[in-house]
């Protein structure tokens, strides 16, 4: 099966990935900070904002290739791709502005959601394939 959906995604991600990254470096430039967050409120949410992506993006990609593979529908993984984007350009905006503030909880929903839908569908499709009795 060849792979469609879930590498658009993948690449629009990297590329908000990247953005992030020069986010945080070139904050680093402007105010001097080298390392760690230096005390800077806005170091620390520019910092997190990354991490927490970091920390979410790969497995969420990971599980909507292998729903992909798995012949997953095509409206599931649409959806929960924009599902995806959405939610991690929500969270990131969020907490960069504000910190803690309702568009961050949004944002990891969004971002929460598929990765729980798409780990859902491998699990039934595996418990409901042959593939068990191999």
């Amino acid at each position: 099966m060849t792979l469609s959906i879930a590498p658009l995604f993948a690449g629009l991600l990297i590329v908000l990935q990247v953005v992030m990254t020069a986010f945080v470096g070139l904050f680093r430039v402007k105010s001097g900070i080298e390392f760690l967050d230096g005390g800077n409120v806005t170091m620390t949410r520019r910092m997190r904002a990354h991490g927490n992506f970091t920390e979410t993006v790969p497995i969420a990609l990971l599980v909507m290739v292998l729903a992909e593979l798995s012949a997953a529908p095509a409206l599931l993984l649409w959806s929960g791709g924009f599902a995806l984007l959405a939610g991690r350009l929500m969270h990131a905006y969020s907490i960069v502005k504000h910190g803690t503030s309702p568009g961050r909880a949004v944002g990891m929903f969004l971002t929460v959601l598929p990765m729980t839908v798409f780990g859902g569908f491998l699990v039934w499709s595996i418990l409901t394939s042959s593939a068990l009795v191999r």
